[in-house]
């Protein structure tokens, strides 16, 4: 660290990397603090699956940024398209048309030219075969509207992001705490850190705040999402706290969103309280749209096939929390084994076998066996025969005449062996932070832009309420942070010439 830069970038994760990534592109200096120590860099981003949810129009688009994908998968996989209409009407839905219109719709229009920018920046995709699209009938049919994905994940999309970011010059800072925003006339012209117990002033042209949510933080999450979130687990990063947001607060920066609401996940009942970024998807658990979802008193407490996964799945995991004991357990046959994810056959997975049901629900810890029997039989019973089961569309395959209904998939749990899951809540990002305008300015109380402050990221308040669709939160990161860090270094270059 020189202690003078064009751009300081707070964060270590997708969307600080892309505003480090553009800052330089525009002819800024930059520096990326990363809180996290080398191992461990990488932010939330470094713990997903690495989807991309953008706009396309099939085989075309996807070619853009898989160029190499071989003729036999050209062949035996219909990509389908997903416009920007499609885009915009699954934002709404999912979160009850809270979103910003405004910044909803400057994520959709710059996805698909945003995901091309990253390939030319170094990160290599692959179809994103198996999370939305099965081999059905002998070809993949995608769904849900994300077709590619970094190759080797997330950690794999960080790894490429920060060989680009080393490659072209740009500094980074590691197991170094922003702590406070330095104001001038000017308006915010640096950062203050920590590092190695020792507080530092790095001035700067400006700021880029993309230092994730506040899902690590036990007392804010209690405080702002309510009685219980202090006991789920955090899928990801320890480091995500809260810094970046507290700090534009104190700056007079506008909180907005939804501070009560988060992404939240059924997730391994005994995993440990943050994520293992050696294995960072391992206790993720969301095959349950083929399952029955069981709570302690034996009982179904949600639709599971009420729509494909990607658009139920963030939302899930606060019913889980809020069942008997905050656990539930995802009941399978052997009809539909095939079809869970890998993860689900992870070293350390809570999973009970048995060639009964009754054999079963004995082995499920903590479950009213009665109960349960009883739940089995009666939706057995209520599932309608006359429609065929297909896992890459909504079926229609559902139940009639229950307290609770399930909408599609819903296949008969009577073919043995069968197994059963433990799962908690496991929560990805709180969806409250700070507001932005289209160009990635952070916005005081009066809607005016703070001079020299920008965000990106987790941290970006009103785009995701109550829900999310999947793969929307690395593609909004990413959009958001190209869009920062261009800002960011024209309004640094701007003030170098004012000054001169």
């Amino acid at each position: 660290m020189n202690g003078r830069y064009d751009v300081v970038v707070v964060g270590g994760g997708n969307a600080a990397l892309c505003a480090a990534l553009s800052a330089h592109e525009h002819n800024a200096s930059v520096l990326l603090i990363e809180r996290a120590p080398l191992e461990r860099r990488g932010g939330n981003s470094a713990y997903t699956g690495g989807g991309f949810r953008m706009v396309h129009h099939g085989l075309e688009t996807v070619r853009s940024v898989v160029p190499d994908l071989t003729e036999g998968e050209i062949v035996n996989t219909d990509f389908g398209e997903y416009t920007a209409a499609q885009y915009l009407d699954d934002l709404g839905r999912v979160t009850q048309y809270h979103c910003d219109p405004d910044l909803v719709e400057t994520l959709v229009v710059n996805s698909t030219d945003t995901v091309q920018w990253l390939y030319r920046c170094g990160v290599r995709f692959v179809p994103r075969f198996g999370r939305y699209a099965f081999k059905h009938e002998g070809k993949f049919k995608f769904f849900g509207g994300t077709v590619v994905e970094a190759a080797g994940g997330g950690r794999g999309l960080v790894q490429a992001e920060y060989k680009a970011a080393e490659k072209r010059g740009i500094d980074i800072a590691y197991s170094t705490r922003a702590v406070a925003l330095l104001r001038g006339p000017r308006g915010v012209e640096g950062v203050r850190v920590e590092r190695n117990g020792v507080e530092e002033n790095i001035h700067a042209g400006a700021v880029v705040l993309a230092a994730g949510g506040f899902e690590a933080n036990r007392e804010w999450r209690t405080r702002y999402l309510g009685a219980g979130w202090d006991m789920a687990k955090v899928r990801g990063t320890r480091y995500n706290t809260g810094d970046g947001i507290r700090m534009a607060l104190d700056a007079g920066a506008q909180a907005y969103g939804h501070w009560s609401g988060c992404h939240s996940v059924s997730w391994e009942r005994y995993a440990p309280d943050f994520g293992d970024i050696d294995r960072p998807i391992t206790d993720s658990r969301n095959g349950y749209p083929f399952s029955l979802m069981i709570n302690a008193e034996g009982r179904r407490f949600v639709d599971e096939g009420a729509d494909f996964r990607n658009y139920t799945y963030a939302k899930y995991g606060r019913v889980v929390l809020e069942q008997p004991g905050s656990y539930a357990w995802h009941v399978f046959d052997s009809r539909v084994e095939h079809l869970l994810h890998d993860e689900y056959r992870s070293k350390g997975a809570t999973k009970v076998q048995a060639d009964t049901l009754e054999e079963l629900v004995a082995r499920m810890e903590d479950v009213h066996p009665v109960q349960f029997l009883q739940t089995v039989r009666e939706y057995n019973a209520a599932i309608r025969g006359d429609m065929p089961f297909n896992p890459n569309i909504k079926d229609g395959k559902c139940t009639t005449g229950l307290a609770i209904n399930k909408s599609n998939w819903a296949n008969p749990i009577d073919k043995p062996p069968y197994s059963a899951y433990a799962v908690t809540c496991g929560i990805t990002f709180t969806f409250g932070g700070l507001k932005i305008n289209t160009t990635g300015h952070v916005l005081d109380i009066d809607d005016a832009p703070l001079p020299g402050l920008y965000a990106a990221g987790e941290l970006v308040g009103g785009i995701f309420y109550f829900n999310y669709p999947g793969s929307s939160g690395l593609m909004a990161g990413s959009v958001f942070g190209r869009i920062a860090g261009r800002e960011a270094a024209a309004h640094a270059v701007g003030q170098q010439s004012k000054v001169a």
